[in-house]
């Protein structure tokens, strides 16, 4: 079933309290060169100071914001890693996308001032609260910013894209051999290793996304474990031949 909106009250009493909430320098996080342009003078960056309203902690399974809800802000994650999904008639659910520390989420809601999709925490996590109108000023007053903006949305439609072909044009051990290495890429910008990763979503989670059901996900995992192209340890993966999985994934683009 469809989760229900909340209330315009109590979003209304939630931004309330956010606004309590301590303040947050940008110039002093450690994740800025991900969500921010770079290349800002003291004066803008002191500016986009004021951009972030507050932190807000979410538990594990929690919901940031769910199909419905009123568009008031966007929300940069500062740790932890999150899945975007939708709810079919029948309740079943779509997973639309992973997002990971020093990504922007909220976005969908620009189009028409409701969100329409849900945004769940897959571990305890952070995100710092920017309200839009605040992200819309400052856009017109330091155009760095604007451009970055505007990349930001830019992204989105080229990943949107590409998991359209990935769906369309890939086997199943494409599609995983894709998936693992982006992971890696994001993982590897933000200072982990290059070979290992921790997998916060579920088998089922995966299958959701890469439009595979989870006897494949599993079967797939398997299979490049007995070729040696990964290990498996639940959810522990080690890369040990990243040759042959960057072969996988480019026999779909050949």
């Amino acid at each position: 079933m469809h989760a229900e909106p909340r209330p315009i009250e109590h979003q209304q009493a939630e931004a309330k309290q956010l606004e309590s909430s301590f303040k947050v320098a940008c110039s002093n996080c450690n994740l800025r060169e991900l969500c921010l342009p770079v290349g800002l003078s003291t004066d803008e960056m002191q500016q986009l100071d004021g951009m972030v309203a507050s932190r807000k902690k979410i538990k594990q399974g929690g919901h940031l914001y769910s199909s419905g809800d009123a568009f008031t802000m966007l929300y940069a994650i500062r740790t932890g890693f999150f899945k975007t999904c939708v709810v079919s008639e029948d309740g079943r659910e779509q997973v639309t996308g992973f997002q990971m520390a020093g990504e922007i989420i909220g976005l969908d809601g620009i189009v028409s001032d409701k969100h329409n999709c849900n945004a769940i925490a897959l571990e305890d996590a952070e995100v710092c609260v920017m309200p839009f109108n605040h992200v819309e000023d400052l856009s017109r007053q330091i155009p760095m910013l604007q451009r970055h903006v505007h990349k930001i949305m830019s992204r989105e439609i080229v990943r949107e894209n590409g998991v359209m072909m990935l769906l369309a044009n890939m086997r199943a051990e494409e599609r995983l051999a894709a998936f693992l290495l982006n992971l890696l890429q994001r993982l590897h910008a933000r200072g982990y290793s290059k070979s290992e990763l921790i997998l916060r979503m579920t088998r089922e989670e995966i299958g959701s996304y890469l439009g595979m059901k989870l006897e494949t996900v599993s079967r797939t995992f398997s299979k490049f474990s007995e070729e040696g192209i990964i290990e498996v340890k639940q959810k522990n993966i080690r890369i040990l031949d990243h040759d042959k999985l960057k072969a996988i994934f480019n026999a779909s683009t050949c």
